[in-house]
């Protein structure tokens, strides 16, 4: 007997002619004839009394816990075990005459059942034989191994938990159209089970995270999602309105002046595992609503986040992926410190083939980019440009962890100028695998700067910079009140998820990722310029 051969969902199902469909305001618009079918045999369970979707089923044991206690266990070990109660899908099911093998999944992994008449009774064997491979069951039973030494759960008592409607994607084929993989993540996780072990890595390196945090005296705070003046980021974000208060409200871009205020109000350690939301384009390293670490500490600068992110980062991936390298897109990336620093101008120099002199002036790289047929505005200044061909030039050769340093103070509005140069700011932007990961800078805690730099980008927001910062009135007072030294830092939780769990894409990470209305014209990648960590 073979006992691990699954049977598919369609011939369970039954012959594909339809049958007498069920009432048509039960019926979905997309049902065919197998869903038809089902829904066919959950009316029939109703009639003789089978309860399809009862409230409650205590288990005793998840299936990879008994396989991970009893799966080496000889004959006379598993007979002095207690009988087990465990729930789950059916992902197999081989039907035989008088006794029958099915297999259990659950969220920690899959087991084997064998159902007896002479041992569950005519009536409850009778329903087995009605089930379908997507149908949830419960059973109770004792374990025994097979003659193939396959750990399995002889069935005493049996109950039907939900009836599926639907059938699962085929054994063979799986689940394979991205939009549809996406679309309906749910499906994605019962066919796929490498996704799954994505989701949980996800969830471990958050963990993970948090204990290191924890660990150093960091505080974990919540701050608000709606924002009357979004701050903290080069963003557009996206409106709401509040009918009672009659005002309109943002979904915030980061929480970075709340957690600044944390700080001036005494907690001095403070981080926040935050949803943000911007408005703007979806690419496989975008999406406008992901998740971020943001962190500030008090007596610290720039260059002490370097050291810390340094440390945080290697932490997560040797507990995480057990040692302190990864692989990513068939390369291998190594998180053992210390990481490399460059300046942009450096990086421009060493990995671009720039001559130093050509990234000095706004002429010099102006020239540049024509040379390499890099479009460019004609009202970029000196910083932007320099940004706009690192990121054209070089963003994407980066595949160690590389600090990089070296920022304009026209583009780190709330960054404190270097002492050596007040026209750079002490700031960093941590790069793996061409891919913006951390960005991170010393905050700038003189009021009065702090609103000259403010009211400037204000202008340029009155000026049709939709990016530009907002005038928040109230981070300023804060500010007044004092800030000690502080340094700040955003990682991309999402980015270093791909990064961990060797992702192409964004929404290969986030459960639910956003796309186009069904029917739309496509879900295909937008170009955008979301701010770090996005």
């Amino acid at each position: 007997m073979d006992e691990n051969r699954p049977l598919s969902s369609e011939h369970i199902a039954g012959p594909r002619n339809a049958p007498a469909p069920v009432a048509a305001e039960r019926e979905g618009a997309d049902w065919g004839p197998v869903i038809r079918e089902r829904a066919k045999k959950l009316d029939e369970l109703r009639r003789d009394g089978v309860e399809p979707y009862p409230s409650t089923f205590p288990i005793s044991h998840f299936a990879g816990d008994l396989l991970g206690r009893f799966g080496g266990a000889n004959d006379a070990a598993l007979a002095g075990v207690e009988p087990v109660t465990l729930g789950g899908r059916i992902i197999s099911l081989r039907a035989h005459g008088k006794a029958s093998f099915a297999h259990l999944k659950d969220q920690s992994g899959r087991l084997q059942i064998y159902v007896r008449l002479d041992r569950v009774g005519p009536a409850a064997y009778d329903l087995f034989r009605r089930l379908d491979v997507g149908d949830f069951l419960g059973v109770t039973g004792t374990l025994f191994r097979t003659k193939t030494g396959e750990l399995t759960v002889q069935v005493d008592r049996l109950t039907l938990l939900a009836k599926s409607l639907r059938p699962l994607p085929d054994k063979w084929h799986g689940l394979s159209d991205v939009e549809v993989r996406y679309r309906q993540r749910y499906v994605d996780l019962i066919a796929n089970p490498p996704v799954g072990e994505v989701f949980r890595r996800r969830a471990r390196v958050i963990t993970e995270i948090r204990r290191f945090l924890d660990a150093r005296s960091f505080l974990e705070v919540e701050t608000p999602m709606m924002q009357s003046i979004p701050g903290g980021a080069a963003a557009r974000p996206f409106i709401t309105h509040h009918n009672a208060l009659d005002i309109d409200l943002y979904l915030r871009i980061a929480p970075e002046l709340y957690l600044k205020r944390c700080v001036v109000g005494g907690l001095e350690r403070v981080y926040e595992i935050n949803r943000n939301f911007r408005n703007e384009g979806i690419s496989t390293q975008h999406n406008p609503e992901f998740t971020m670490l943001e962190f500030y500490q008090a007596y610290a600068d720039y260059e002490d986040l370097m050291s810390l992110t340094e440390g945080l980062i290697a932490d997560v991936v040797r507990t995480v992926c057990g040692g302190e390298s990864v692989m990513y897109r068939g390369r291998e990336i190594r998180f053992a410190p210390p990481w490399p620093r460059l300046t942009l101008e450096e990086a421009l120099v060493s990995r671009a083939g720039f001559r130093r002199e050509e990234v000095q002036t706004e002429a010099g790289l102006r020239a540049a980019a024509e040379a390499r047929h890099i479009p460019v505005k004609g009202d970029w200044g000196w910083a932007k440009l320099l940004v706009e061909l690192f990121e054209a030039c070089v963003e994407g050769t980066l595949l160690q962890p590389t600090f990089i340093t070296g920022f304009p103070v026209e583009l780190s509005p709330l960054a404190k100028a270097r002492t050596d140069d007040p026209h750079m700011v002490q700031r960093f932007e941590l790069y793996i695998a061409g891919l913006e990961v951390a960005n991170a800078y010393t905050e700038l805690n003189d009021p009065r700067e702090q609103r000259r730099r403010l009211e400037a980008q204000a202008r340029e927001r009155a000026a049709g910079n939709e990016e530009a910062h907002f005038l928040d009135e109230d981070f300023v007072r804060a500010l007044e009140y004092g800030l000690p030294p502080t340094a700040g830092e955003g990682i991309g939780i999402d980015r270093l998820v791909m990064l961990l769990t060797d992702s192409a894409s964004i929404r290969d990470v986030i459960l639910f990722p956003l796309l186009r209305p069904e029917g739309g014209s496509g879900d295909g990648d937008q170009p955008g310029t979301p701010a770090a960590g996005a």
